[in-house]
């Protein structure tokens, strides 16, 4: 790869063939989409010809792809059938995507807000062995996915999963798995209380990442700007330069040697300042 391939998320609105086309008229380089509906229900059928129609469109228009596993995904609920559904539910998507040639499927943990447990207390806790527990059952039996799935990073709030990077490495650990990896997320990882503002502070949040949990680990990046501030815990996406992180954080993460080798994607909303974001990374991207 001859530098970092920006992307954004796109709607699948109309069937999942309709995404690569949605991408490359907004001169996105990769995409993410949701497969099914983000908030609940059941995922649709995807038809040979649907997932033909996919792989052949970003063959022609060269994208790679990522599925976002739904929101209401909860390995950590002490209800026993939402933790029993978030295996199925992500095993499900990694069957779409490998059956539409997706690269990484990308989930989110869930929270752990039903146990009563102060935060602080969450990673000595049995909630993330739960949530390793839970994660193993989506490879149990011996079907193949060609698709990988990537644990992304959370932006800290109430008792959310995932916002450390040692929370994620444990989980890794736990899995022992060689196709499970870390998607970051830039607004998480700022408002969890990783800072990213400037070269500095930077070096020392991938310095840390580095020694926890492993570069060789990240395989996609989310870029996100941030409304809320430095470790507030708030999961609020601004345009690129528009919130706290600023111009300077993304100059400096867009040439630092981490990020060379992995693709970003935009989840900033598609109004004028998405086309603004595209510009901005390409523009700084080494």
């Amino acid at each position: 790869m001859k530098y970092q391939q920006v992307g954004l998320h796109v709607s699948a609105a109309g069937g999942v063939e309709n995404a690569p086309g949605r991408a490359r008229s907004l001169k996105a380089e990769c995409f993410q989409f949701f497969s099914r509906s983000p908030r609940g229900g059941g995922a649709p059928t995807i038809s040979s010809e649907q997932a033909n129609d996919f792989r052949a469109r970003c063959k022609r228009y060269e994208l790679e792809s990522y599925i976002h596993t739904p929101y209401y995904i909860n390995f950590a609920s002490k209800k026993k059938s939402l933790a029993a559904a978030a295996p199925h539910i992500v095993r499900e998507e990694l069957k779409r995507g490998s059956q539409l040639g997706v690269k990484y499927v990308v989930t989110h943990l869930g929270s752990a807000r039903d146990w009563e447990i102060p935060p602080s207390q969450l990673f000595t806790n049995e909630v993330l062995k739960q949530v390793a527990v839970g994660l193993k059952e989506i490879y149990k039996g011996n079907e193949k996915y060609s698709t990988e799935l990537l644990l992304e990073i959370a932006a800290g709030a109430g008792a959310i999963i995932g916002h450390t990077f040692d929370e994620l490495q444990y989980v890794l650990k736990e899995l022992g798995r060689r196709d499970v990896h870390i998607c970051l997320d830039t607004c998480h990882m700022f408002a969890s209380g990783y800072d990213m503002r400037d070269a500095v502070t930077l070096n020392d949040t991938m310095r840390q990442f580095r020694n926890i949990v492993g570069l060789s680990q990240l395989k996609l990046v989310h870029v996100n700007d941030s409304k809320a501030g430095w470790g507030e815990r708030k999961d609020w996406h601004e345009h690129i330069g528009k919130g706290k992180i600023g111009s300077q954080g993304f100059r400096a993460l867009l040439a630092h040697k981490d990020f060379q080798k992995v693709n970003f994607i935009l989840e900033t909303k598609h109004d004028k300042g998405v086309h603004d974001d595209l510009r901005f990374l390409k523009q700084w991207r080494r």
